[in-house]
C-alpha cells in the first residue's frame, strides 16, 4: 500500500500469469476510486475466462467502502484481457481510454475481420481522453498524458504525485516497451519518454508490467521515480540520444516473439472488455487470423 504525498492511496495487484500490475487508486476523503489496467484471467489452452484477479479487486473495493468511479485503460493491451466490463457490471463506474483507440480499432478490425456492426469510433468506451484531459476523483484530479510509441493510443495517468505509465516504461533494470505493434514507432516512443522525463525527478512512477527474470531478479517490482529512470534505465537513461535508442529498440523488437495472448486480448480490449456478439446458440467466438502478425 502506498499513500501519495497529496493524499492518493494506491493498492497494487500483481498477476503472475501475465506479469501485470493493476491498481486501485482512491481519494481517502471521498473514497472515490479508480482502477487502472485490470486483468481478466484467460486460459489459452482451453479458451476459458475467469475473474479471480478482478474479484480480488472487487473484494478490496467493497471491504474498503470505496466507490468505483473510473475504470482506466492505459491502452489496448496485447498481453492480457481487460476486466473493465466485468468491473463495471459489478461495481459501476465509467471506462476511459485515450481517443486514439479509434486508430487501433480500425487496424484490428481489418486484421480480425470483425463483424460489420463493429464501429471504430471508440463508442464501446464511456469516455475518450485527449492529452491533458482531467477527470475528477473526489478531491483529486486524474490528468491524462498521451505517450504514444508503444501503440498510438498509450496514455499515462497522473494522480497527485503518482504517474501510472502503462507499457511505455518498465523498471530501470528492464527498460522500455516494444514498438513493433501496428501503429507503434520507436522514435515516437523516445519523444514521449523525453516528455515524461520533464516531470520532477521525485515523481513516483508505477509500472503496468514487470519481468523480474529479464533483470535476474526473483521478486517483481513496480514502483520507481523519474530520477531513478533517468539515472539507471538500461534503454533510455540520460546519456542515450534518439538515434541510439531507435537503433536499439528496432533491433531488439525484431528479435521478440509476439505476446502469447495477443490474439484473444486485442479482440476483447478494443471492445472495452466486452466479448464479441453471441451467435444464435449463445456461443461467442474469437478469431485467429493466419499469417497476419
Amino acid at each position: 500500500m502506498y499513500t501519495a504525498d497529496q493524499g492518493a492511496v494506491v493498492k497494487a495487484f500483481y498477476d503472475q500469469a501475465t506479469y501485470t500490475i493493476s491498481y486501485v487508486v482512491h481519494d481517502p476523503a471521498s473514497k472515490h476510486a479508480a482502477v487502472i489496467d485490470s486483468v481478466l484471467d484467460y486460459d489459452p489452452n482451453s479458451g476459458r475466462t475467469s475473474t479471480k484477479h478482478a474479484d480480488a479487486i472487487v473484494a478490496y473495493i467493497q471491504q474498503a467502502g470505496l466507490q468505483l468511479v473510473w475504470i482506466l485503460e492505459t491502452h489496448a493491451h496485447a498481453d492480457h484481457l481487460s476486466a473493465a466490463a466485468y468491473l463495471k457490471q459489478r461495481l459501476g463506474g465509467q471506462i476511459a481510454i485515450g481517443e486514439s483507440i479509434r486508430d487501433v480499432q480500425q487496424v484490428f478490425k481489418r486484421i480480425f475481420d470483425l463483424e460489420p456492426t463493429f464501429v471504430c469510433d471508440g463508442s464501446q468506451f464511456d469516455r475518450l481522453l485527449q492529452d491533458q484531459d482531467t477527470l475528477p476523483l473526489g478531491q483529486l484530479l486524474i490528468r491524462a498524458l498521451h505517450l504514444p510509441g508503444h501503440t498510438p493510443a498509450d496514455m499515462a495517468y497522473c494522480i497527485a504525485d503518482a504517474v501510472f505509465v502503462g507499457d511505455t516504461l518498465f523498471m530501470p533494470d528492464v527498460g522500455t516497451a516494444r514498438c513493433d505493434f501496428p501503429g507503434g514507432d520507436a522514435r515516437t516512443l523516445y519523444q514521449s519518454l523525453q516528455r515524461l522525463f520533464k516531470l520532477p525527478k521525485e515523481t513516483r512512477l508505477f509500472m503496468c508490467h514487470d519481468y523480474p527474470e529479464y533483470a535476474n531478479r526473483t521478486t517483481p517490482k513496480w514502483q520507481t521515480t523519474i530520477g531513478e529512470q533517468l539515472a539507471h534505465n538500461i534503454h533510455v537513461h540520460h546519456d542515450v540520444n534518439e538515434a541510439t535508442f531507435v537503433a536499439m529498440r528496432e533491433a531488439r523488437d525484431a528479435s521478440l516473439a509476439m505476446p502469447v495472448l495477443i490474439l484473444p486480448s486485442i479482440q476483447i480490449n478494443i471492445r472495452a472488455g466486452e466479448f464479441p456478439p453471441a451467435n444464435e446458440q449463445g456461443q461467442r467466438f474469437l478469431k485467429i487470423p493466419l499469417n497476419a502478425l
